[in-house]
């Protein structure tokens, strides 16, 4: 009897943290036009505690339990792709230049600011240390990285993450060009273009992803009064519906301030998820989340 409790229990152990190592959400679910589900996603990670685009960041997305840690890079002199969102150096770190000027072990002698512009004990990762963390327990979406892309790729399918991530291209630019300028993309990579939805081509730039079915449509508009947005929700049929709430500019006022600030979650975040957005890119992670959790839209 004790030997099948303890086989039980090491049972227990094992699944447990099996599932411990699985992320919540997964790029699947994006694509189910049926789906209720929101998946929140960190803008430069949880750069308001810790430094933004570092490993910390990264750390305290996955504790948050966020779904996707928005990253950009960068390129060293000698060819390592680390997390850098500026060109230059000197606002994020206590170096100055652009991140070409360097090797990538004379960037790591420099350590990187925090929010408030103080150095910090955080270095600046690479793109592979990123991945090797994020494996198995978040989902990463490369931002600026479109002038890396074959490297990209490359290094997503080496640390096994091509499933767990989402790669930008160049917004508002049709699926034809993209593939004349980095080849065909392959049918497991998840892209994403962002698209200008007041462009008078926005509806053909968005129609001519659909050959590539894990495509996930990033909208952004300066005003909720387009008429292209009476449709908007019907983007869900063939693709994810990604939606900034960081700044007024690109969701017609209904952001992030006026979620926290203005205590009118419903008027931002609410009005997003009720024109379908099922992925939200956000500076204010935790409480979406809160706010996710109440209205039983987070899973």
């Amino acid at each position: 009897m004790k030997r099948v409790i303890l086989q039980f229990s090491i049972a227990f152990i094992a699944f447990n943290s099996f599932a411990q190592l699985v992320p919540k959400a997964n790029l699947k679910e994006v694509f189910n036009p049926k789906s209720q589900k929101v998946l929140v996603t960190a803008h430069r990670g949880d750069w308001r505690n810790t430094p933004e685009n570092s490993i910390q960041a990264l750390k305290n997305c996955i504790a948050m339990g966020v779904d996707i840690m928005e990253l950009d890079l960068k390129k060293t002199k000698d060819g390592h792709l680390v997390i850098m969102h500026d060109q230059t150096i000197e606002r994020t770190t206590t170096g100055k230049g652009n991140v070409s000027d360097y090797t990538l072990a004379e960037i790591k002698t420099f350590f990187l600011r925090s929010g408030s512009g103080h150095p910090t004990k955080h270095r600046v990762p690479t793109f592979i240390e990123i991945l090797a963390i994020a494996k198995d327990k978040i989902i990463i979406d490369v931002d600026k990285g479109y002038d890396y892309y074959p490297q990209v790729i490359k290094e997503l399918r080496e640390q096994g993450m091509i499933g767990q991530a989402i790669v930008n291209v160049k917004g508002s630019t049709p699926l034809s060009q993209i593939e004349q300028e980095v080849g065909r993309i392959e049918e497991d990579i998840t892209i994403m273009p962002v698209v200008d939805m007041k462009r008078a081509d926005a509806s053909a730039i968005i129609t001519s992803y659909k050959p590539h079915q894990k495509t996930i449509i990033q909208a952004n508009f300066n005003t909720d009064t387009l008429s292209v947005l009476k449709n908007i929700a019907s983007l869900r049929t063939n693709y994810g519906l990604w939606i900034n709430s960081l700044w007024p500019e690109q969701n017609g006022g209904h952001d992030d301030d006026l979620a926290v600030e203005e205590n009118k979650k419903d008027e931002s975040w609410g009005w997003l998820i009720n024109h379908k957005a099922n992925l939200i890119q956000t500076d204010r992670p935790k409480e979406l989340i809160e706010y996710l959790k109440a209205k039983k839209l987070y899973h």
